[in-house]
């Protein structure tokens, strides 16, 4: 699967309804399933559950119109038989190794914040303002403001999230360049 692939409304709605022709029983299947696969990532040591629930339902969504047709029985056992390759990919990826007790450099910390300022910058106003508002609370009212941001927007929840990971990745991966440029 392509790396900037995006659920679009069109295929979130054909994995609804494939997994169930009611609207709303496909919505609770679909809550179930992604809780059911957070869970899964969790009790796997995955330290962000959320993404990758929401990366084997992209992958899935995304194999729609490979196998939708002739797939026959429960949908939700595929999602883990993805799950775990998407496990398997993360646990091979080299984990972030823990900070060593080190003096605090303010030239590098200066360094990263300018360069964390020079890629919000770029950012379009839309996804800053997108970002911003999505990261702003805390607590229990975070969910309930993010439901309503959702509205707001037309898409999912879901779609919400993950339109903010891929923000959040191509901000990490401007910072990481810039950093790179100044140190290089």
């Amino acid at each position: 699967m392509k790396k900037n692939w995006e659920l679009s409304q069109e295929v979130f709605d054909a994995l609804l309804t494939w997994l169930d022709p009611d609207r709303d029983q496909a919505a609770l299947k679909y809550e179930k399933i992604r809780s059911g696969l957070i869970k899964f990532f969790t009790t796997r040591g995955a330290l962000d559950p959320e993404d990758l629930a929401d990366e084997t339902i992209n992958r899935v969504a995304g194999k729609l119109k490979n196998i939708g047709k002739d797939f026959t029985g429960d949908p939700e056992p595929y999602f883990y038989r993805v799950a775990r390759f998407v496990i398997m990919e993360h646990l091979r990826k080299k984990l972030p190794q823990p900070m060593l007790a080190s003096p605090i450099d303010p030239n590098r910390i200066e360094l990263e914040y300018n360069c964390l300022e020079r890629c919000i910058e770029r950012l379009s106003k839309e996804n800053r303002d997108l970002l911003l508002r999505y990261h702003s609370p805390d607590g229990r009212v975070e969910t309930d403001l993010r439901r309503a941001l959702a509205d707001e927007l037309g898409i999912a929840p879901n779609a919400l999230r993950i339109r903010v990971h891929r923000i959040r990745q191509g901000l990490k991966e401007c910072l990481e360049k810039c950093i790179e440029r100044a140190n290089g």
